[in-house]
């Protein structure tokens, strides 16, 4: 049997590509994998070397010099030398940029708390004082809940916008010490100093990536949770991610119960639209059955071994026969990657049987 050939993207962090290495280790009687570092200068010359079937993309998510390489190279392979990728090109233009997102969004009229990027300070100035309080300030690149201020007057935007149009600001980075399991961490860090050395190199670099020059505004929308909706190829799961203090992203606290089939739905809609099959849809519902956008992400974190239960059990929602039936069991191996991987093969083999 002839093996698919595809290609790992990694960006700037050293091993990043780990996770998509482990699921082409599983698969390896049916593809051959190579990892080639899309931000090193020989980046074209080694990807033409070989006749690759897919690109699998580990995107730059860390600071916004990176993350514009990645994204441009990625074009060039896309869209002028005809490569498939998963995730999508346009999958991965509306990761880890809010300001980009937010023209998307509206350019799409989707549903989602209403978002200005202001380029003049003036512009920005007269916005803050019309708008209801609180209003929230998001730097452009930034996940976990990192890079958002809540401002709760005109004075403390004020603040904000003096400090976004003059010095400028950075990402909030370093260990995060409310996170749990600190000493199992620290000691795993003892045990091997490379790690913690690249791991201070990235924070070196996020504090380094000063956002200056515009600013990314937000209305606040009350709310006690988010709803976290994942899509992979046609598996659907949710659950929710609960707030504490004034945000939910990045807490892991973890809602689990049976999620309603009008989210999946909203859900299904959007990604069927756009063809997006590696995708966490964070979405807000200020009241039953409306939902908005707040996030989109086609690579995401999995804190628990899998991403939903129904009454106490992990599995997965499939959309047939137009309804939405329960598949008890554990879809969500090696974070999601696994599922991607099997994806990406499922399309091969029907590319291949056309």
């Amino acid at each position: 049997m002839k093996k698919h050939k595809v290609v790992i993207l990694t960006n700037e962090r050293p091993n990043d590509d780990y996770l998509w290495k482990a699921a082409c280790e599983k698969r390896k009687e049916e593809l051959d994998y190579v990892s080639v570092d899309l931000t090193s200068s020989q980046w074209l010359e080694e990807i033409s070397a070989v006749k690759y079937d897919y690109l699998l993309v580990k995107p730059s998510c860390q600071t916004n010099p990176f993350k514009q390489l990645f994204d441009e190279r990625l074009g060039v392979l896309v869209n002028e030398l005809g490569y498939k990728s998963f995730p999508t090109y346009n999958e991965v233009m509306i990761y880890e940029n809010k300001r980009y997102f937010s023209f998307w969004l509206k350019a799409h009229k989707l549903p989602h708390p209403q978002t200005e990027v202001f380029y003049l300070k003036n512009e920005a100035l007269d916005y803050i004082k019309k708008v209801h309080y609180p209003l929230v300030g998001k730097l452009n690149i930034g996940a976990s809940g990192h890079g958002i201020d809540i401002l709760n007057s005109v004075d403390e935007a004020t603040s904000y916008l003096n400090k976004m149009f003059g010095s400028g600001k950075t990402s909030r980075t370093g260990p995060q010490l409310g996170k749990g399991k600190l000493v199992k961490r620290a000691i795993n860090k003892l045990l091997h100093p490379s790690e913690a050395l690249n791991r201070l190199k990235i924070y070196k670099s996020i504090a380094g990536d000063v956002q200056k020059g515009y600013v990314i505004l937000q209305e606040f929308i009350p709310h006690e949770y988010e709803w976290r909706v994942v899509r992979i190829g046609g598996s659907f799961f949710a659950h929710k991610k609960l707030k504490k203090k004034e945000k939910a992203s990045g807490t892991l606290l973890k809602g689990y119960e049976n999620p309603p089939k009008e989210l999946l739905s909203f859900v299904k809609r959007i990604t069927d639209k756009f063809g997006f099959y590696s995708q966490a849809v964070d979405v807000f519902e200020p009241e039953p059955g409306k939902f908005l956008i707040n996030e989109m992400q086609c690579i995401f974190g999995q804190s628990d071994p899998y991403q939903m239960l129904v009454d106490g059990k992990p599995g997965r929602y499939i959309h047939q026969e137009n309804k939405w039936k329960f598949e008890e069991g554990d879809f969500c191996t090696n974070q999601c990657f696994d599922l991607r991987l099997d994806y990406v093969i499922n399309r091969l083999k029907k590319n291949k049987s056309k």
